[in-house]
């Protein structure tokens, strides 16, 4: 058997790496993908899950599959495991996903592709390794964007709130000066009269 490395591959297909962190209590997906090197030889492959924990030292072998059959092999991950790659014997993604993770579920995961591949004058059988190390955390980090985002929002909070403050001492000022006008105004006018009837007053 040749074993690949991680080697780059063919357009159509991008080998990026699995997230590491998880939280408890939730669901996670451990990303696994191995690009063929020629994207047209057509290829039949099964994905292998292994699993050791930091308190271990072997490996144990918890998932496995083989178009379009789904085997869970470890108790501990009993109804947890689902298979969430290529839907097809000629497998380039084997990702699984993880149901209710636990700290329990901390440690070192790898995944083997059996890769055999169907070429004019003979077959080929290619072994694909990857590995993810896991840790599990009670709730998530939050990324710096996330956290700047947060301090922009309740900036801009404050700000609409003066804005408003601005605008409704503006629109008193504003009315309260209108106010003493028309005041002012009635009053000059009253004085007027006032003025006039005295005047009528003294000509009599």
């Amino acid at each position: 058997n040749k074993f690949e490395g991680t080697s780059p591959c063919d357009a159509g297909c991008a080998e990026v790496d699995s997230l590491t962190e998880a939280v408890a209590g939730e669901g996670f997906l451990l990303g696994c993908i191995s690009c063929k090197k020629r994207e047209e030889v057509s290829a039949w492959a099964t994905v292998d899950w292994y699993f050791r924990s930091k308190e271990e030292d072997e490996f144990s072998h918890i998932f496995h599959y083989d178009h379009p059959t789904a085997s869970i092999l470890d108790e501990a991950f009993s109804e947890r495991l689902q298979w969430r790659g290529t839907l097809d014997q000629d497998i380039q993604v084997g990702a699984v996903y993880i149901q209710n993770i636990t700290f329990n579920d901390t440690g070192t995961y790898r995944c083997t592709f059996h890769r055999t591949l169907f070429l004019p004058r003979s077959n080929e059988k290619v072994t694909v390794e990857r590995v993810v190390e896991l840790t599990v955390v009670a709730t998530a980090k939050r990324g710096l964007v996330s956290v700047v985002a947060e301090i922009m929002m309740y900036v801009l909070i404050v700000v609409l709130q003066l804005w408003l403050i601005a605008v409704l001492v503006y629109c008193y000022k504003k009315i309260w000066n209108e106010h003493e006008d028309r005041e002012a105004k009635k009053a000059q006018k009253a004085q007027e009269m006032k003025d006039n009837c005295t005047k009528v007053q003294t000509k009599d």
